[in-house]
Parts: C-alpha cells; sequence; structure tokens
C-alpha cells in the first residue's frame, strides 16, 4: 500500500420524509407536535471522509452524493467517479464495510481498471470503525431533526445545510476519526493534539 496516499472512510445511509424523531424543548404543558404526511419516499446519501496518511495540514475532506431511491453497483461506481474527480491525480485506499454492492463482480472489474483506487474492508458488524457513521449520526440529530419536509428537496436542502456546517468546522471530521479510535500517522494532527 502507497503511504502517501488518502485513507477515504465510504459509507451509505437513507433519509425519508418521516422525521427523525428528537427530544427537543417546549414551553412548560405544550407538547410540541409533529405534522407529517406519512410519506415513505426515500433517498440515498453516500458520503466519504478523507485523511491523508503522511500530512494532516491538507486536512480532512469530505465528499457527499444525494441521491433518490437506493443504491446499487451502478449507483456506487457513479459514487467512485465523483471520488475520483474530488482527489484527482491523488492514491486513494478506500475503506468500506461488506456491503455485496461494495465487492460485486462489476465493482471488482471496475475497481481493476482504476490505478488510484485501493480498496479495503472494514470488519464485519463494525460501524463503530467508520468515522462516516458519525457523520450521520451528526445530521440526524442537528438538520434532520425533527424535520417534518414534504418534498425530498427539503430534506436534501437540510442535509446540504448540514454537509456545509460539518465542511466549515476543520476539527469535526477529525473528532469523528478521534471517536473510533482509529488513528493515521501522525497520530495527532495540529488540531488534535494531547496538551490542547
Amino acid at each position: 500500500m502507497n503511504t502517501r496516499a488518502w485513507i477515504v472512510f465510504l459509507d451509505e445511509s437513507g433519509v425519508s420524509l418521516l422525521p427523525q424523531i428528537r427530544r427537543t424543548y417546549s414551553p412548560r404543558g405544550r407538547t410540541p407536535l409533529l405534522r407529517h404526511r406519512l410519506n415513505w419516499k426515500r433517498a440515498s446519501m453516500s458520503g466519504a471522509l478523507g485523511y491523508h496518511s503522511t500530512d494532516p495540514d491538507r486536512g480532512a475532506r469530505l465528499c457527499f452524493h444525494l441521491k433518490p431511491g437506493s443504491y446499487d453497483t451502478a449507483g456506487l461506481i457513479e459514487v467512485l467517479e465523483q471520488v475520483k474527480v474530488f482527489y484527482r491525480g491523488e492514491r486513494v485506499v478506500l475503506v468500506w464495510d461488506g456491503l455485496s454492492a461494495h465487492w460485486s463482480r462489476a465493482m471488482q472489474a471496475w475497481v481493476a481498471e482504476q490505478d488510484w483506487l485501493t480498496l479495503e474492508r472494514l470488519p464485519a458488524y463494525a460501524p463503530e470503525l467508520n468515522p462516516v457513521e458519525l457523520l450521520w449520526s451528526s445530521l440526524k440529530k442537528r438538520e434532520l431533526a425533527n424535520l417534518a419536509g414534504d418534498h425530498l428537496a427539503d430534506v436534501a436542502d437540510a442535509t446540504e445545510q448540514g454537509i456545509h456546517r460539518i465542511n466549515a468546522n476543520p476539527r469535526l471530521p477529525w473528532s469523528f476519526l478521534a471517536h473510533t479510535g482509529l488513528t493515521i500517522h501522525p497520530p495527532h494532527p495540529p488540531n488534535l493534539r494531547k496538551d490542547q
């Protein structure tokens, strides 16, 4: 494995027009009500969080993709094409889980033609090792919490606001990685040194 590469964690998640119910505050005696249309329309989102293996000063990078419906191998190849453009000219070691679309024959054939990309598999049943899971949690607890949109565009707009919030805080993607217990050398990037 090339040591001068981006270590990129990728994961998918789903969102729908059904609100993500979260606790909230309201005046005493006024229980908050959430009104929605019980619409089951769904979208899928894919996030790729990248950390440079040797140069933490390059910062973390977040690549995001949203589409109606679900991801299949063809949809994931489309995401990887976007990642390729995002990391143009850079080596990428992509770390993701054992979803069948990640390891299908079509995916393996496509990856075999990519000289910039190496795939690594997370251990089975170990979502806690993927920092993108914490990204989803952050979005669902903030921007998507109690959102009762009428259209998938409402959910997409809220998700985009969350991605902008995360990108605006350079420490947040590093905190997602730190929470997994994984480290990338050097082990303490400038914004997460032990002496702070």
